[in-house]
């Protein structure tokens, strides 16, 4: 008799299909590669659209930029799309001192615990290749201007992340999701432009206690448990 294991697609290394015709992904790949080899960054972000955004903008300038960051975000990367990039170079030839993960968030055909479970794979691959980083987890942000599945998904993704790195070292979660959803239950335009990236003053809104969980990483070495959110 034939078992029929299913393998999950999150934690399976994949390229982002080039359906335009213009490589651009892979270019934007090719592009960070050479940045490790010619910059020292001291973080390095490996996320998707939330971050990708951010990139030259206010809040990148007042929070991020002085801390010699290097943003390797690419707009619709999956969990299998940034473990495919970290395979293939994107963090060779580079040794930060902390490596920030975002993703799970346009993961939105698989089921909360694949997702976890793609983003637990990048992390064990992060390690691999830095074995001494920080490993920050900021939480997926609500999307969507009403409630709805996708907001329900990423509530549980950060708690699935959160039990599944308990004790991990160098690792830690940190939430950035809160003062996003109004009481009524919106999410304001004001706040998140499309109702899933966020403007400028939704990102310098949420963004302090991440930026104040890597400065302290940086300039004091040890992170106070406090600036993480393990419950």
């Amino acid at each position: 008799m034939l078992l029929h294991i299913k393998m999950n697609p999150c934690t399976l290394p994949t390229p982002v299909p080039d359906a335009d015709g213009d490589q651009r992904w892979f270019s934007i790949h090719r592009r960070f590669i050479s940045d490790c080899r010619e910059k020292d960054p001291d973080v390095i972000f490996l996320g998707d659209c939330i971050f990708e955004a951010l990139q030259d903008s206010e809040t990148w300038n007042k929070y991020f930029a002085p801390l010699h960051c290097l943003n390797f975000s690419i707009r619709d990367d999956c969990t299998e799309n940034i473990l495919w990039r970290i395979e293939n170079g994107v963090l060779d030839n580079v040794n930060p001192k902390i490596v920030v993960l975002h993703v799970g968030t346009n993961n939105i055909k698989n089921s909360a615990r694949e997702v976890a479970e793609g983003v637990l794979e990048n992390v064990s691959k992060i390690r691999e290749k830095l074995p001494l980083a920080y490993i920050i987890l900021p939480s997926l942000l609500p999307r969507g201007q009403q409630p709805n599945k996708l907001r329900e998904k990423n509530v549980c993704i950060n708690k699935l992340v959160i039990e599944m790195t308990k004790g991990l070292h160098r690792v830690q979660t940190v939430s950035i999701d809160k003062g996003l959803v109004q009481s009524d239950g919106s999410i304001s335009h004001h706040d998140m432009f499309d109702y899933k990236n966020l403007t400028n003053t939704g990102a310098n809104k949420i963004l302090e206690p991440l930026y104040d969980l890597l400065s302290q990483i940086l300039y004091e070495n040890e992170p106070d448990p406090y600036l993480s959110q393990s419950d």
